[in-house]
């Protein structure tokens, strides 16, 4: 099977946790569980692609979409490409690690495509991306552009722009919103505080 941009940079935002809050880690270990309205296995490639209302969980992975490519390569990682159905945006949603007393967050994305590398620890949203961080079931941090790169192992966050065509309506910059750090209160001894974001200096001022 074989399925398969340039993207002008405009803008990149690194969002880095310093206090060691982390994507859930036990997940890749998690057996993927799948449903669709049809599937299409190749057991020669270790390659499925399911079509129709997709959802797969992995642990506190879920990714939805309307067709899905998943495939294990031989040391057992999978991956997967998660196409949205017409009109719609896929989805992709992560509970973090965080420490003891902590509010609950969650990180959780849309895009056109959204690729997910089991071995590399990535996600990648591409076209129409947005990546969300809920604390506690509240939103705190929202970054959208063209493509979206999630590095789980680091919690590093890259945001492309796209170039500017002729025709687009969008200006193709990068866009975000991100809560003030929060004050942590004190915490017994050997306890982590609430976590904080840095943002990089490549940052641009927000547009007028």
């Amino acid at each position: 099977m074989k399925h398969s941009s340039a993207l002008l940079l405009v803008g990149a935002l690194l969002l880095t946790v310093v206090s060691g809050v982390r994507a859930e880690r036990a997940d890749r270990d998690q057996p993927m569980h799948i449903e669709a309205d049809s599937l299409l296995h190749d057991e020669t490639t270790q390659t499925s692609v399911f079509t129709g209302n997709v959802v797969i969980t992995k642990g506190t992975i879920v990714l939805r979409g309307g067709r899905v490519e998943v495939h294990q390569d031989p040391q057992g990682y999978q991956s997967g490409v998660v196409t949205a159905a017409a009109g719609k945006r896929a989805f992709f949603r992560q509970r973090r690690d965080t420490a003891k007393g902590a509010p609950e967050e969650y990180m959780e994305g849309e895009a056109a495509e959204i690729v997910w590398d089991g071995r590399a620890d990535t996600v990648r949203l591409k076209r129409s991306a947005e990546l969300r961080r809920l604390r506690a079931g509240v939103l705190t941090d929202d970054v959208s552009g063209a493509l979206i790169t999630y590095n789980n192992a680091t919690d590093v966050f890259t945001v492309d722009g796209a170039p500017r065509q002729a025709g687009n309506k969008t200006d193709g910059r990068v866009r975000a919103t991100l809560a003030p750090k929060e004050t942590p209160a004190p915490a017994a001894a050997g306890q982590a505080g609430a976590p904080a974001l840095r943002t990089s200096p490549e940052l641009g001022p927000p547009p007028q």
